[in-house]
């Protein structure tokens, strides 16, 4: 799991609080949990988050936990025959819907908005973000600038 910035973590908060009431509540966690494939019970959500819903400073926190977690996981798994890589590779998997070995801007955008991260109606492209790692500028992103641009935002 790669660190967001703070921006990226307060957009996502946002699009998790369906209901604009300044928490993200277990119902909303728990359905962007399912739509990404994590099955988990209310009340082992309820375990993990410890309250009832989270505000933005609670939700960061949390977020910063789990990436600690996952980082500290993720030096011991390059012990254990590279663990990581393999993570990465189904990470890129989900994107490469196609199976051609590359994640396009419409595969891209594709993901997002099942995650509900896309805004269909704001007509952005996925150029841009493309663009920011695409180092052989062939418009997508192969399994190597996938890898580079998820190191890239751990640091």
């Amino acid at each position: 799991m790669s660190p967001l910035n703070r921006d990226d973590i307060h957009r996502i908060f946002e699009m998790l609080d369906e209901n604009g009431d300044g928490f993200v509540s277990h119902d909303e966690l728990k359905r962007i949990l399912e739509r990404i494939g994590v099955q988990i019970s209310l009340a082992e959500l309820e375990a993990l988050v410890g309250k009832r819903s989270l505000d933005l400073l609670d939700f960061v926190c949390f977020y910063d936990t789990v990436i600690k977690v996952n980082i500290g996981d993720q030096s011991v798994a390059g012990e254990e025959g590279n663990d990581v890589e393999s993570d990465l590779a189904k990470a890129f998997k989900v994107y490469d819907l196609n199976g051609d070995g590359v994640i396009s801007c419409d595969e891209l955008q594709s993901v997002l908005s099942r995650l509900g991260m896309w805004d269909e109606h704001g007509r952005r492209d996925c150029k841009p973000m493309i663009d920011l790692y695409d180092t052989n500028s062939d418009g997508v992103l192969d399994f190597e600038e996938f890898k580079n641009m998820m190191a890239i935002n751990n640091s």
